[in-house]
């Protein structure tokens, strides 16, 4: 199975659904701050590292965020409980 790719939309919906700061998300993923504000400063599916996204990826999903839809049906996230 192949892994989802998130969008910038996501990425900042994320983000601004834990209330966190880039710099706060530099930390947490090892990605500088500038390489992060690229990605926010754009659409779609950001040209990033494959790693990179699956580290933002992950790193969201450890704090509670789940990324629905795909990059070309509905993108989302949704906050989950744990």
């Amino acid at each position: 199975m192949q892994e989802k790719i998130i969008t910038v939309s996501q990425m900042r919906a994320a983000r601004a659904a834990l209330v966190l700061t880039l710099a706060q998300v530099a930390d947490a993923t090892g990605i500088g701050i500038a390489t992060l504000k690229r990605y926010e400063a754009t659409t779609g599916v950001p040209a990033a590292k494959k790693n990179n996204l699956q580290k933002i990826k992950t790193f969201y999903e450890a704090a509670g965020i789940e990324f629905i839809g795909t990059p070309d049906d509905r993108p989302g996230i949704r906050i989950t409980t744990k």
